[in-house]
């Protein structure tokens, strides 16, 4: 069974917001775009919006879908969609996540990412550069 997540480039002055993923989590300390699994009968948008809210305390709202990708982690496969969003309010504050940075698309590879995010960070960074 795939598990569907949504994960946030929240971009703000030209840089995107990532998270690093504490030491008790499941991929320990890579750094990853903020999300959460979909609930039933949530919509991909409505997930982003509810999850960064009580992640990190920010409201979004999705602007535009980047292509999902799908990562099998051990036993678990997950589908990974991707959306930028618009950063609206808020002062962000971790509830699960070790660490965060505003980053400019250029320097988004000198970071260790989870490898399901590492196909939206270079998506992403292409897109920047156009």
């Amino acid at each position: 069974m795939i598990t569907k997540v949504t994960c946030a480039l929240i971009e703000q002055f030209g840089r995107v917001l990532i998270t690093q993923r504490s030491k008790t989590m499941p991929q320990a300390l890579l750094w990853e775009f903020p999300g959460g699994k979909i609930e039933e009968g949530e919509t991909e948008e409505a997930c982003l919006i509810r999850e960064i809210q009580e992640e990190l305390n920010l409201s979004i709202t999705p602007v535009q879908r980047l292509t999902p990708v799908v990562h099998t982690y051990g036993d678990k496969t997950i589908e990974l969609i991707p959306y930028i969003c618009q950063y609206n309010k808020g002062t962000i504050e971790p509830q699960e996540h070790r660490s965060y940075q505003w980053v400019v698309p250029q320097d988004l590879a000198n970071y260790e990412w989870c490898p399901a995010d590492i196909p939206i960070m270079q998506e992403f960074v292409a897109l920047a550069e156009k």
